[in-house]
């Protein structure tokens, strides 16, 4: 049975990946897909290159889930600050129009 060998990434790749992962509107499954890289293996960059740690020092948890939660409310902050430029535009319009 023959042994698949391992990948080896550069680092700027997997600073790249990880950038990517974080920072875009997609899963991070995804991201991974399109890179062309396990799963689990951009799991364990995003938890290394983005300074998380599960119980350091001070006390602080950073859980996976809260991590998620964090992006997923980034997202949706972004999208409701589109939606209410776009609702002030429509008042100063229609306010203009009822003179």
């Amino acid at each position: 049975m023959s042994q698949k060998k391992a990948n080896s990434y550069t680092a700027e790749f997997k600073e790249a990946a990880v950038k990517l992962a974080t920072e875009s509107n997609q899963p991070v499954t995804q991201s991974a897909r399109e890179l062309g890289v396990n799963v689990n293996t951009l799991h364990t960059w995003v938890d290394k290159y983005s300074g998380k740690r599960e119980v350091g020092s001070s006390g602080q948890v950073n859980d996976p889930h809260l991590y998620e939660e964090l992006k997923q409310l980034r997202r949706e902050n972004a999208r409701l600050k589109e939606e209410r430029e776009l609702l002030k535009k429509a008042a100063a319009f229609f306010a203009k129009e009822s003179r």
